[in-house]
């Protein structure tokens, strides 16, 4: 499966600009299998979502099946969505080629910034298949909760990350996104914005990386950029076999 990562510099709070500039973007990269962009690509990182976000069936979310549908690709990334039960939340949506729809909505909020006082938390971890790969759900503040993404009985063989990580923390980020990879035996693709909200500077570092933790490929540090590479199913299958760390790590009775 051929994976594109899209880095990209948010405009704030302007729906029609970003999903025009994520048009763009995957017009000028063709023919991959899945196409992601960053947490809350539409608009920036809101902390206060009131007049920001949109409802479940918004234009973002709108865009994403028109343009999955037109390039036979899948396409995902988080919005800040308001529920039809009046609630916001921070929603990771998967959209595939067929019109099908998965959504996570992010467990671990980020106390430190305040999305925690407009945001509710979503419960369930999700996993979706698309093209013979199993894929996990993830939200930025997720990646610091290493138990959360623990692979288990019902293994994935991706990550996906999806992140407003600024900064000043991009150490961290950098280092648990191999971290997840190595611990959980698996694909990780991390998607960090660039450029400014009103609150951060963001760099990026966007990368994908190998279950063995290596970086396969990244995007250039503080530029709006996209990188590609492709998930060999054939390899991870082989070195869970040869080296069976997911099940070893099983309790057994």
């Amino acid at each position: 499966m051929k994976v594109t990562i899209f880095q990209t510099d948010i405009a704030w709070a302007d729906h029609s600009t970003n999903i025009s500039k994520a048009d763009e973007w995957i017009d000028a990269h063709p023919s991959s299998n899945l196409y992601v962009f960053p947490e809350m690509f539409s608009t920036g990182f809101a902390i206060d979502p009131v007049g920001i976000s949109e409802s479940e069936n918004g234009s973002s979310l709108a865009w994403m099946k028109g343009k999955a549908a037109s390039t036979g690709a899948a396409i995902c990334g988080s919005v800040s969505v308001h529920t039809d039960q009046g609630l916001y939340v921070n929603r990771f949506y998967f959209v595939k080629p067929d019109g099908s729809v998965a959504y996570y909505d992010k467990h671990h909020l980020f106390t430190y910034g305040g999305e925690n006082e407009r945001y509710t938390a979503g419960q369930e971890r999700v996993v979706v298949e698309w093209l013979g790969v199993r894929i996990l759900l993830m939200v930025c503040y997720d990646l610091r909760f290493p138990i959360w993404s623990r692979n288990h009985s019902d293994y994935y063989d991706m990550a996906i990350y999806v992140a407003s990580w600024p900064t000043s923390r991009i150490e961290a980020w950098r280092t648990l996104l191999k971290a997840r990879a190595i611990e959980n035996q698996c694909y990780v693709v991390g998607v960090n914005r660039v450029g400014n909200d009103p609150n951060c500077h963001y760099c990026g570092c966007s990368a994908i990386i190998h279950p063995y933790g290596k970086v396969i490929e990244e995007c250039e540090r503080d530029q709006a950029c996209a990188a590609t590479a492709t998930i060999d199913m054939e390899a991870l299958r082989d070195f869970r076999k040869k080296f069976p760390v997911l099940e070893d790590g099983e309790v057994k009775s």
